[in-house]
């Protein structure tokens, strides 16, 4: 059975950072590109950040390039997201997903999804 489990979510002020985290297990790790997405209330599900099988490569959403970073540790079956200079407008529930193959940016192409973490931003 896979299972994604997202923590590090929180409450922060503007221009805080945090750190997220995500635990796979169920699967072979190393085989799954892994991505983040978030949701904001009244909001579509929108691409975050995603990282290839080996880490090698790696995609943003053009808004939050240069603030955020993906990474992840296979042999840990971990990934993770670094969030700096947060903004009151990343506030949403931000989830991690997985797919077998290379990253996507389109979450219909994700096998695989965590519950999600919330993250508040205050201004």
């Amino acid at each position: 059975q896979v299972q994604l489990v997202e923590s590090g979510g929180g409450l922060v002020q503007a221009g805080g950072s945090l750190r997220l985290s995500c635990a796979a297990s169920g699967l072979t790790f190393s085989s799954y590109a892994m991505g983040w997405f978030r949701q904001a209330p009244g909001k579509e599900r929108e691409f975050v950040a995603a990282i290839s099988r080996s880490g090698g490569s790696t995609a943003y959403a053009d808004s939050l390039k240069g603030r955020f970073t993906i990474s992840r540790d296979n042999a840990k079956s971990t990934v993770s997201l670094q969030m700096n200079s947060l903004k009151p407008e990343d506030t949403a529930v931000y989830y991690c997903a997985g797919r077998v193959y290379g990253l996507s940016r389109t979450s219909e192409d994700y096998n695989y999804w965590g519950q999600g973490t919330q993250v508040t931003v205050s201004s």
